[in-house]
Protein backbone atom coordinates (compact mmCIF):
# COMPACT_ATOMS: atom_id res chain seq x y z
CA UNK A 1 0.00 0.00 0.00
CA UNK A 2 1.33 3.69 -0.68
CA UNK A 3 -1.21 6.13 0.25
CA UNK A 4 -1.04 8.94 2.37
CA UNK A 5 -3.31 10.82 5.22
CA UNK A 6 -3.33 14.69 5.49
CA UNK A 7 -4.37 16.27 8.47
CA UNK A 8 -5.14 19.97 7.90
CA UNK A 9 -3.61 21.25 10.95
CA UNK A 10 -4.81 24.94 10.45
CA UNK A 11 -6.96 26.53 7.15
CA UNK A 12 -3.78 27.07 6.01
CA UNK A 13 -1.37 24.30 6.56
CA UNK A 14 -1.05 20.48 7.10
CA UNK A 15 0.72 17.12 8.05
CA UNK A 16 0.86 14.18 6.00
CA UNK A 17 2.71 11.07 6.07
CA UNK A 18 2.67 7.65 4.44
CA UNK A 19 0.40 5.25 5.05
CA UNK A 20 1.33 1.89 4.93
CA UNK A 21 -2.22 -0.06 6.10
CA UNK A 22 -5.29 0.97 7.71
CA UNK A 23 -5.83 -0.76 10.57
CA UNK A 24 -9.67 0.39 11.14
CA UNK A 25 -11.92 2.45 10.44
CA UNK A 26 -15.47 3.56 11.46
CA UNK A 27 -18.17 5.99 11.99
CA UNK A 28 -18.85 6.22 15.68
CA UNK A 29 -21.80 7.88 16.68
CA UNK A 30 -19.97 10.87 17.66
CA UNK A 31 -16.79 10.74 15.17
CA UNK A 32 -14.91 9.23 12.30
CA UNK A 33 -12.56 7.23 13.79
CA UNK A 34 -8.66 5.59 12.56
CA UNK A 35 -6.19 3.65 12.88
CA UNK A 36 -3.52 3.54 10.51
CA UNK A 37 -0.12 2.54 10.39
CA UNK A 38 2.32 5.13 9.05
CA UNK A 39 6.05 5.18 7.90
CA UNK A 40 7.15 8.31 10.69
CA UNK A 41 4.80 7.98 13.69
CA UNK A 42 4.07 3.60 13.42
CA UNK A 43 0.52 3.11 14.63
CA UNK A 44 -1.62 6.42 14.76
CA UNK A 45 -5.17 7.15 16.29
CA UNK A 46 -7.39 9.98 14.18
CA UNK A 47 -10.48 10.69 15.13
CA UNK A 48 -12.70 13.10 12.11
CA UNK A 49 -9.29 13.63 10.39
CA UNK A 50 -7.12 14.51 13.28
CA UNK A 51 -4.12 13.34 15.04
CA UNK A 52 -4.71 12.32 18.44
CA UNK A 53 -1.88 9.64 19.33
CA UNK A 54 1.01 8.02 17.84
CA UNK A 55 3.70 5.50 18.82
CA UNK A 56 6.38 7.59 18.28
CA UNK A 57 5.52 10.41 20.23
CA UNK A 58 2.69 9.60 23.08
CA UNK A 59 4.76 9.40 25.46
CA UNK A 60 5.61 12.90 25.99
CA UNK A 61 2.49 13.60 25.94
CA UNK A 62 0.97 11.17 28.38
CA UNK A 63 3.83 11.79 30.90
CA UNK A 64 3.20 15.64 31.33
CA UNK A 65 -0.40 15.79 31.24
CA UNK A 66 0.06 12.85 34.35
CA UNK A 67 3.68 13.37 36.21
CA UNK A 68 3.76 17.21 36.79
CA UNK A 69 0.44 17.16 38.70
CA UNK A 70 0.19 13.94 40.12
CA UNK A 71 4.52 14.86 41.47
CA UNK A 72 2.90 18.05 42.82
CA UNK A 73 0.12 16.80 44.71
CA UNK A 74 1.69 14.94 47.90
CA UNK A 75 -1.12 12.53 48.26
CA UNK A 76 -3.27 11.83 44.76
CA UNK A 77 -5.81 8.81 46.10
CA UNK A 78 -8.04 9.48 43.46
CA UNK A 79 -7.85 10.89 39.90
CA UNK A 80 -10.18 11.38 37.08
CA UNK A 81 -9.35 11.65 33.44
CA UNK A 82 -11.57 12.97 31.12
CA UNK A 83 -11.58 11.92 27.76
CA UNK A 84 -8.18 10.18 27.05
CA UNK A 85 -10.28 7.02 25.79
CA UNK A 86 -6.96 5.47 23.92
CA UNK A 87 -5.63 4.68 27.80
CA UNK A 88 -2.47 6.48 27.59
CA UNK A 89 -3.37 8.56 30.41
CA UNK A 90 -4.41 5.80 32.54
CA UNK A 91 -1.19 3.84 31.82
CA UNK A 92 0.68 6.64 33.52
CA UNK A 93 -1.70 7.67 36.29
CA UNK A 94 -1.66 4.05 37.74
CA UNK A 95 2.49 3.78 37.75
CA UNK A 96 1.60 5.78 41.16
CA UNK A 97 1.24 3.48 43.76
CA UNK A 98 -0.50 6.01 46.15
CA UNK A 99 -3.78 6.36 43.46
CA UNK A 100 -6.44 3.99 44.94
CA UNK A 101 -8.72 4.92 42.56
CA UNK A 102 -8.41 6.17 38.38
CA UNK A 103 -11.83 7.07 36.51
CA UNK A 104 -11.70 7.03 32.96
CA UNK A 105 -14.72 9.14 31.97
CA UNK A 106 -14.73 9.01 27.95
CA UNK A 107 -17.93 9.70 25.76
CA UNK A 108 -17.23 7.28 22.39
CA UNK A 109 -16.72 4.13 24.04
CA UNK A 110 -15.90 2.59 20.44
CA UNK A 111 -12.09 4.86 20.79
CA UNK A 112 -11.69 2.92 24.10
CA UNK A 113 -12.00 -0.44 22.05
CA UNK A 114 -10.55 0.49 19.20
CA UNK A 115 -7.04 1.42 21.55
CA UNK A 116 -7.52 -2.09 23.10
CA UNK A 117 -7.51 -3.65 20.03
CA UNK A 118 -4.78 -1.53 17.83
CA UNK A 119 -2.94 0.33 20.51
CA UNK A 120 -2.21 -1.93 23.39
CA UNK A 121 1.08 -0.71 24.90
CA UNK A 122 -0.80 2.53 25.24
CA UNK A 123 -3.86 1.15 26.44
CA UNK A 124 -2.58 -1.49 28.58
CA UNK A 125 -3.41 0.45 32.10
CA UNK A 126 -7.20 0.07 31.23
CA UNK A 127 -6.74 -3.21 32.51
CA UNK A 128 -5.45 -1.99 36.34
CA UNK A 129 -8.31 -3.32 39.08
CA UNK A 130 -8.05 0.46 40.25
CA UNK A 131 -9.23 1.59 37.02
CA UNK A 132 -13.08 2.36 36.45
CA UNK A 133 -14.41 2.94 32.91
CA UNK A 134 -17.51 5.04 32.56
CA UNK A 135 -18.61 5.82 28.82
CA UNK A 136 -20.30 9.09 29.56
CA UNK A 137 -19.98 12.90 29.04
CA UNK A 138 -17.63 14.15 31.28
CA UNK A 139 -18.87 17.90 31.29
CA UNK A 140 -22.01 15.97 32.75
CA UNK A 141 -19.88 13.56 35.31
CA UNK A 142 -17.56 16.76 36.17
CA UNK A 143 -20.96 18.36 37.31
CA UNK A 144 -22.23 15.33 39.58
CA UNK A 145 -19.10 14.64 41.46
CA UNK A 146 -18.05 16.77 44.15
CA UNK A 147 -15.84 16.72 46.29
CA UNK A 148 -13.98 13.42 45.62
CA UNK A 149 -10.84 13.46 43.01
CA UNK A 150 -7.36 14.95 44.23
CA UNK A 151 -6.34 15.53 40.49
CA UNK A 152 -8.72 15.58 37.20
CA UNK A 153 -6.86 15.24 34.04
CA UNK A 154 -8.36 16.84 31.03
CA UNK A 155 -7.30 14.84 27.85
CA UNK A 156 -9.97 16.33 25.71
CA UNK A 157 -9.26 16.63 21.81
CA UNK A 158 -9.11 20.19 20.08
CA UNK A 159 -11.99 22.37 21.07
CA UNK A 160 -14.11 21.12 18.73
CA UNK A 161 -17.78 19.73 18.68
CA UNK A 162 -18.67 17.94 22.09
CA UNK A 163 -15.22 19.00 23.27
CA UNK A 164 -16.06 23.14 23.22
CA UNK A 165 -17.59 23.03 26.26
CA UNK A 166 -14.16 21.51 27.92
CA UNK A 167 -12.85 24.81 27.38
CA UNK A 168 -15.22 26.82 29.09
CA UNK A 169 -15.58 28.74 32.24
CA UNK A 170 -18.56 26.69 33.54
CA UNK A 171 -16.68 23.77 33.18
CA UNK A 172 -13.63 24.91 34.85
CA UNK A 173 -15.89 25.78 38.06
CA UNK A 174 -17.28 22.48 38.16
CA UNK A 175 -13.94 20.83 37.86
CA UNK A 176 -12.68 23.04 41.14
CA UNK A 177 -16.14 21.53 42.91
CA UNK A 178 -15.17 18.48 41.76
CA UNK A 179 -11.98 18.36 43.45
CA UNK A 180 -11.09 18.30 47.15
CA UNK A 181 -9.79 21.00 49.11
CA UNK A 182 -6.49 20.94 48.34
CA UNK A 183 -6.64 19.69 44.53
CA UNK A 184 -5.49 20.24 41.34
CA UNK A 185 -6.52 19.92 37.56
CA UNK A 186 -4.30 19.85 34.19
CA UNK A 187 -5.78 20.41 31.06
CA UNK A 188 -4.17 20.08 27.22
CA UNK A 189 -4.42 23.51 25.73
CA UNK A 190 -3.17 23.42 22.31
CA UNK A 191 -0.27 25.19 20.08
CA UNK A 192 0.86 28.56 21.50
CA UNK A 193 2.03 29.13 17.70
CA UNK A 194 -1.31 28.75 16.76
CA UNK A 195 -3.66 28.78 19.69
CA UNK A 196 -2.77 31.56 21.34
CA UNK A 197 -6.53 32.94 21.78
CA UNK A 198 -7.60 29.82 23.45
CA UNK A 199 -4.57 29.63 25.54
CA UNK A 200 -4.95 33.30 26.72
CA UNK A 201 -8.28 32.80 27.76
CA UNK A 202 -8.29 29.47 29.29
CA UNK A 203 -5.49 30.71 31.67
CA UNK A 204 -7.60 33.70 32.92
CA UNK A 205 -10.41 31.53 33.51
CA UNK A 206 -8.42 28.64 34.90
CA UNK A 207 -6.79 31.95 36.93
CA UNK A 208 -9.94 33.84 38.19
CA UNK A 209 -11.33 30.18 39.98
CA UNK A 210 -7.61 28.79 41.38
CA UNK A 211 -5.64 30.84 43.78
CA UNK A 212 -2.69 29.09 41.40
CA UNK A 213 -2.51 28.97 37.77
CA UNK A 214 0.34 28.05 35.53
CA UNK A 215 1.30 27.06 32.04
CA UNK A 216 4.17 24.46 30.59
CA UNK A 217 5.33 23.18 27.90
CA UNK A 218 6.71 19.95 26.13
CA UNK A 219 7.44 19.04 22.50
CA UNK A 220 4.78 16.24 20.60
CA UNK A 221 6.17 16.55 17.14
CA UNK A 222 2.87 14.62 15.61
CA UNK A 223 0.98 17.93 17.12
CA UNK A 224 0.47 21.41 15.31
CA UNK A 225 3.57 23.65 15.51
CA UNK A 226 4.93 21.11 17.84
CA UNK A 227 5.07 23.19 21.00
CA UNK A 228 2.32 22.18 22.71
CA UNK A 229 0.54 24.38 26.34
CA UNK A 230 -0.79 22.31 29.57
CA UNK A 231 -2.64 24.74 32.17
CA UNK A 232 -2.48 23.57 35.73
CA UNK A 233 -4.89 24.88 38.04
CA UNK A 234 -4.42 24.16 42.00
CA UNK A 235 -6.22 24.90 44.92
CA UNK A 236 -2.96 24.84 47.32
CA UNK A 237 0.28 23.00 45.60
CA UNK A 238 2.79 25.08 43.67
CA UNK A 239 4.37 22.47 40.66
CA UNK A 240 7.06 24.66 41.41
CA UNK A 241 7.73 23.59 44.87
CA UNK A 242 8.11 19.99 44.37
CA UNK A 243 9.08 18.41 47.00
CA UNK A 244 8.08 14.44 46.46
CA UNK A 245 10.74 12.39 44.98
CA UNK A 246 10.37 11.24 40.99
CA UNK A 247 10.26 7.69 41.47
CA UNK A 248 12.80 5.38 39.22
CA UNK A 249 10.05 3.07 39.03
CA UNK A 250 7.55 5.62 36.90
CA UNK A 251 10.01 4.23 33.90
CA UNK A 252 9.04 7.78 32.03
CA UNK A 253 11.07 8.42 28.64
CA UNK A 254 10.38 12.04 28.64
CA UNK A 255 9.14 13.25 31.98
CA UNK A 256 12.05 13.74 35.13
CA UNK A 257 12.23 15.65 37.82
CA UNK A 258 14.25 18.43 35.66
CA UNK A 259 11.93 18.12 33.04
CA UNK A 260 9.74 18.97 35.15
CA UNK A 261 10.82 22.13 36.54
CA UNK A 262 12.23 22.97 33.22
CA UNK A 263 8.65 22.64 31.62
CA UNK A 264 7.59 25.89 33.46
CA UNK A 265 10.40 28.27 31.82
CA UNK A 266 8.10 30.03 29.02
CA UNK A 267 9.68 31.59 25.91
CA UNK A 268 8.65 35.54 26.24
CA UNK A 269 5.97 34.75 23.24
CA UNK A 270 4.17 31.72 25.80
CA UNK A 271 4.54 34.28 29.07
CA UNK A 272 3.01 36.77 27.12
CA UNK A 273 -0.05 34.49 27.37
CA UNK A 274 -0.66 34.71 31.04
CA UNK A 275 -0.43 38.07 31.29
Amino acid sequence: MNSWFTELQTKDMALSCRVTEILHREKTPYQELAVYNTVPFGRMLVLDDIIQTTMVDEFVYHEMIVHVGLNTHPAPRRVLVIGGGDGGTIREVVKHQEVERAALVEIDGRVIEAARKFLPEISSGLTDPRVEIIVDDGISYVEKNKNTYEMIIIDSTDPIGAATGLFEAAFYRNVAEALTEDGLFVAQTESPFFNRDLIRRAYREVAEIFPLTRLYLANIPSYPGGLWTFTLGSKRHDPLKINKPVLASLNTKYYSLEVHKAAFTLPPFVAALTK
